[in-house]
């Protein structure tokens, strides 16, 4: 590793440095939107009593429900696999980082797969975004998540990349908590929706 001294010229009065301050306060606002969405959902769950199909006719299903809880343990190994990369790039071990940031990256994709799958099982039963209002929020909700998974798995790769063609610089360890602190709040998000969508009746 070339430095893994942290940079301290960015820290600001709080001691916090001000890149690790603006993604805690991104997901700040991160939060409040998916509250709002949550809140859309709850609104309409129960109600889609007259189009079917019916929520709890699909989403309650034990081998659905089976699968996402599967998948949800995919997306919290993810976590795991993260800190490892992270223990990699602050140690400068060039093997253990790129091990495990592509492993979690790996999984995210993995994640994305199989709740592609699920979306296009839900459109064959008759739920799509169209459907019915239970159809438009929870596509909303758990399509948004998605989005972040894709970005956070763009976001591994990038800092990957980065790592293979600038090498361990003395501001990567920082990159790649900042990284982190998405992913784990990416995958935190995901297991309240997982109880609120799937566990919740």
């Amino acid at each position: 590793m070339e430095n893994s001294t942290p940079s301290n010229h960015s820290v600001g009065s709080l001691g916090v440095d001000s890149k690790k301050l603006g993604m805690w306060t991104f997901m700040g606002s991160e939060v409040m939107l998916f509250a709002s969405l949550i809140a859309t959902y709850l609104t309409f769950r129960g109600k889609d009593t007259v189009n079917p199909p019916f929520a709890h006719e699909l989403l309650n299903h034990p081998d659905s429900a089976f699968i996402v809880a599967v998948n949800t343990l995919v997306l919290l190994c993810s976590s795991l696999t993260m800190v490892l990369a992270l223990d990699g790039a602050e140690r400068g071990n060039r093997r253990k980082f790129f091990t495990f940031i592509l492993a979690t990256a790996a999984l995210g994709s993995l994640f994305l797969g199989v709740q592609i799958n699920e979306y296009a099982g839900l459109i064959r039963e008759g739920l799509s975004l169209s459907a019915n209002q239970f159809g438009a929020s929870f596509f909303v909700l758990t399509g948004f998540h998605g989005m972040h998974v894709a970005i956070g798995v763009f976001l591994l790769l990038y800092a990957a990349f980065r790592g293979k063609v600038q090498g361990f610089t003395r501001e990567f360890p920082l990159a790649v908590e900042i990284i982190g602190l998405y992913w784990h709040f990416v995958d935190l998000v995901w297991v309240v929706i997982f109880m609120i969508v799937y566990l919740l009746k």
